[in-house]
């Protein structure tokens, strides 16, 4: 029996391109040209998203990373956030990949039905990497005034994240 999601993909090149066809377009010449726009905002976006990636592995590597979990241990632990997840909540709007590392350790040493583990995924399926999406979407139209979407942004992030804890607390 075939799979039929095999064959969806190849359908919708054909249908644009039986469209683009049909409407006398160059379809090659604007395939092209997309693919040409796509790889100079890859080009523009690349410097932003390298920084971020920097980073990331420098707070993970570092001595700094463990020093601003106990700086932050404090606050947030009296604002309800489990001390296990500190970690979690700096590297979740820094990066994907991270945040999903980072949960995936919460769930072996904690367990995935525990308080902690149900607080982890709501605040990773909760919220966003901040700073990559800032960076693609700034670089994607060349902004730079970032000076009110990121204390925006991270603030939205905190307050959906200390209601995440609070939730599951009372759930």
């Amino acid at each position: 029996m075939p799979n039929w999601a095999d064959y969806i993909l190849p359908a919708v090149v054909l249908l644009i391109v039986g469209i683009g066809v049909a409407r006398k377009v160059p379809v090659f010449d604007a395939f092209v040209t997309g693919a040409s726009k796509a790889l100079k905002l890859v080009a523009s976006i690349f410097p932003y998203l390298a920084a971020i990636f920097i980073c990331i592995v420098l707070l993970r590597s570092s001595p700094m990373g463990e020093g601003l979990t106990a700086l932050l241990s404090p606050p947030l632990t009296a604002l309800g956030v489990p001390k296990e997840l500190i970690q979690l909540f700096i590297i979740r709007p820094l990066s994907g990949a991270g945040s999903l590392a980072v949960l995936t350790d919460v769930y072996a040493t904690y367990g995935v039905d525990s308080y902690v583990g149900r607080c982890a995924s709501v605040l990773v399926g909760g919220s966003e990497t901040v700073f990559y999406v800032l960076a693609v979407y700034f670089a994607g139209i060349k902004g730079r005034k970032l000076r009110y979407a990121l204390p925006v942004a991270l603030a939205v992030t905190l307050f959906s994240s200390l209601a995440a804890c609070w939730l599951c607390k009372v759930m």
